[in-house]
């Protein structure tokens, strides 16, 4: 591995990686791989940029992503982001940690509301979910680490059942509930993957950074969205899904998948792949 990273204005790819699924295991929620974590920061040490477009908070990745990045020797100034909560916050990844972390404080949920969600899951669904709050503009339920998928879904269409009567009494408009196979998210309707993948291209334009071609990587229905804006915007885009037996929608780019692997055992061998490309 070099000592120092490699700055190339136009690298071959870019990646644009949702991160529970692909990245961190939907199981133990931490980056269980250990060649995910030497891939990502071995790209990035060569100039690749690698941008999260994740709904989870920052707080997640500086405190499983980067540590993992880090053993696996990420240097210092390398073209590594997260975009967090869907758009709502990001910032630049370093090895020691996250740097100025920026909010979208016109997509932040008011704190009131969050307290109400909070206390609705301290009363009725503590034994199946916890808040997360680590989250600055999303409101967000998890499962419990432990907790089995039959039983935490049945309370989460209890649980999701109860949040528009409290949406209603804050006033609230343009808010949307997000239930993924972990937690629901309940977010402004202006979220989203394709946000993301606007901030990541903001993000590596400020940097001078043009990729000659991206690949995307989801594990949910909702990730093609940040392919479908890349495509839109004249950018070659292959988007792999690490779970497609939600099905796979018709597209105008390369969808890819493993025929036996999903989630992050999926993600690791596309990843090695392509670090064997940059190698």
């Amino acid at each position: 591995m070099t000592s120092t990273p490699i700055h190339d204005a136009s690298p071959a790819f870019g990646l644009l990686l949702d991160v529970d699924g692909p990245i961190a295991s939907p199981v133990t929620r931490t980056v269980a791989i250990d060649s995910i974590a030497r891939d990502l920061a071995g790209m990035a040490n060569r100039g690749i940029p690698v941008v999260f477009n994740t709904g989870r908070s920052d707080a997640f990745i500086a405190e499983q992503v980067v540590p993992r990045l880090r053993e696996f020797g990420l240097l210092p100034g390398t073209p590594v982001f997260t975009i967090s909560e869907k758009g709502a916050v990001w910032a630049a990844v370093e090895p020691d940690g996250l740097g100025e972390v920026s909010i979208d404080e016109e997509l932040a949920l008011p704190p009131a509301f969050g307290a109400d969600v909070a206390e609705l899951i301290r009363e009725r669904f503590a034994d199946t979910m916890f808040f997360d709050h680590t989250k600055r503009a999303m409101v967000s339920a998890e499962m419990r680490v432990g907790v089995g998928s039959e039983e935490y879904w049945a309370a989460q269409k209890e649980f999701d059942a109860a949040i528009p009567a409290l949406i209603e009494r804050h006033g609230l408009t343009g808010v949307r509930i997000d239930p993924t196979i972990i937690s629901t998210d309940i977010e402004s309707d202006r979220l989203g993957k394709d946000l993301g993948a606007r901030r990541a291209l903001e993000l590596l334009a400020a940097r001078g950074v043009e990729p000659r071609s991206w690949y995307t990587m989801g594990d949910s229905r909702t990730d093609y969205a940040m392919a479908d804006w890349l495509h839109g915007q004249g950018r070659r885009v292959t988007h792999v899904d690490v779970r497609p037996a939600d099905g796979v929608p018709e597209t105008d780019y390369t969808v890819l998948s493993h025929d036996d692997e999903v989630h992050d055992a999926a993600g690791a061998h596309f990843l090695t792949r392509w670090a064997a490309d940059v190698a």
